[in-house]
């Protein structure tokens, strides 16, 4: 597969290799499988390993009908909730799994044969028929249970916490997420890779621009497409303006749950005003149908637009510093769902979540694409692991975007923006982008007619919602709100 570099083995070789693998530094970020021919699966599992080192890529071919492997979850549990969803949507099953039950197909769902299996037919009905949800025993006089949703208050979207709490202390926090799942990486099967970006920007909302990025540079990559140098800049210029209303959307909204009315009020119309800047310089507040296999989809008229974001700095600023000098704000901050560094690295937290925990990773950074290698990335990062950190990371990244579109504005070189992408037919590669919310990878196989065969989305908010449970735990109800709101999780990236 382009972009890795690619180990293959057979069943009983897998957990050595990945032992082996761990014990060299390296991370496991994603586990998926699919069918090179009907009704034979591949795993494939992909790791991040050194700074600007290929990603080393695991491949595991199940042959003469079997259908199980032994699970890695327990020497890298990240891998838990990738196994179940392979489980759920693949039909393989992960002996010795610590977490056997359904993640993605809540119990009582019938499906005729696996989801992902290309024989599946979409418009297929899936049979259903309600079964209670199996929660772990938590056994105490005192303990009583909470369900908490589906249905949420406000806009949150749906999910299911069940606590286990005495008093207003947590013992015990329990999500079930994936009630409108969307089958997205089905929907892409069979098509063009022109409309697969039009899919990949509806994953989710606030990563829209960063989805449609990862996957058009893995096309680009299978079909060894060379973008041109104006088209790799405003990649990154417009990257940035993602990462900048969404920061200051995340403040906002965490002031919400702090009851700081008027600190949410000003970041949201912060927010609102990046947003018309994107529109009126791109014509889409949210970033959406500029992108394309092989650069843009036109040239982009940016004249006024850095000093429009001067004119505004000031006031971001100002906004930055009166949230680092109310009281109120910070109290409920401090201290708040810490997540330790070693729990961050093993569950799988990716973004601000990780950076905020004491880990210095950054796609833009230790990977870098589109014309982030030209020019200087800082990569904020905090030790304390709790809310106030994770707010602070995205403030200081809030400082580096703006100085990082400046330095393109100033540098951005004519020339065209888009190259001819020639179809590749049975090509495999991978496209990163570091989001607003953590890591995003797109693995991407073509069929013999260069059409999609498979894509596996890897999202930051499917890692970070298993991470967050562990700051929950031994917490209060008072805190809750404002923990889940400082990790600025999306469903959507999640039930994907």
């Amino acid at each position: 597969m382009i972009g890795a570099t690619e180990i293959k083995l057979s069943p009983d070789e897998l957990l050595e290799v990945c032992r082996r693998l761990m014990a060299e530094g390296a991370r496991l970020q994603l586990a998926y499988a699919w069918f090179p021919e009907p009704g034979t699966p591949e795993l494939i599992y992909l790791a991040d390993k050194k700074r600007l080192e290929p990603f080393p890529l695991l491949r595991c071919r199940l042959l003469d009908g079997r259908r199980e492997l032994p699970s890695l979850a327990a020497i890298t549990p990240l891998l838990g909730w990738y196994e179940r969803e392979i489980q759920d949507l693949c039909g393989i099953r992960f002996n010795g799994h610590p977490e056997p039950a359904p993640l993605v197909l809540h119990e009582g769902a019938q499906p005729p044969m696996p989801p992902l299996d290309p024989r599946y037919q979409p418009e297929q009905m899936m049979a259903y028929s309600p079964q209670p949800w199996k929660l772990p025993p938590v056994e105490g006089d005192d303990v009583q249970q909470l369900p908490f949703g589906p249905v949420r208050a406000d806009v949150l979207e749906s999910a299911q916490i069940v606590f286990y709490y005495v008093g207003e202390g947590i013992l015990h926090c329990h999500p079930r997420l994936f009630f409108k799942h969307r089958g997205l990486e089905k929907q892409f099967e069979g098509l063009s890779p022109l409309m697969g970006v039009v899919l990949a920007e509806r994953i989710s909302g606030v990563d829209s621009f960063a989805h449609a990025l990862a996957f058009c540079q893995a096309i680009e990559s299978a079909c060894a497409c060379r973008v041109p140098q104006r088209a790799l800049y405003l990649r990154v210029l417009l990257a940035e303006m993602e990462r900048l209303y969404n920061h200051l959307h995340y403040l906002g909204q965490l002031c919400h749950t702090t009851t700081l009315k008027v600190g949410e009020a000003q970041g949201k119309l912060l927010e609102e005003q990046c947003k018309q800047m994107n529109g009126e310089f791109t014509g889409s507040r949210f970033l959406r149908a500029l992108l394309m296999p092989g650069g843009m989809r036109r040239d982009l008229n940016l004249s006024g637009l850095g000093e429009q974001l001067r004119r505004l700095e000031p006031q971001i600023v100002d906004y930055l510093e009166e949230l680092e000098t109310t009281n109120s704000h910070l109290d409920r901050l401090l201290t708040t769902g810490p997540l330790p560094r070693q729990v961050a690295f093993d569950q799988g937290a990716s973004g601000p979540i990780k950076r905020a925990s004491g880990i210095q990773r950054d796609l833009r950074w230790s990977h870098p694409y589109a014309a982030y290698g030209s020019f200087t990335v800082d990569v904020p990062v905090r030790t304390e692991g709790d809310a106030h950190a994770r707010s602070r990371i995205r403030m200081e990244e809030i400082r580096a975007s703006l100085k990082l579109i400046y330095s393109v504005l100033e540098q951005l070189p004519n020339g065209a923006v888009s190259a001819e992408v020639r179809p590749a037919p049975g090509a495999e590669a991978i496209g990163w982008c570091e989001s607003t919310r953590g890591s995003i990878y797109h693995c991407v196989h073509l069929d013999e007619a260069g059409r999609l065969a498979r894509v596996k989305v890897k999202s930051p908010s499917f890692s970070n919602w298993r991470v967050f449970p562990f700051t929950v735990h031994d917490s209060n109800m008072m805190d809750y709100a404002i923990n889940e709101a400082s990790f600025g999780l999306t469903m959507a990236g999640c039930d994907r």
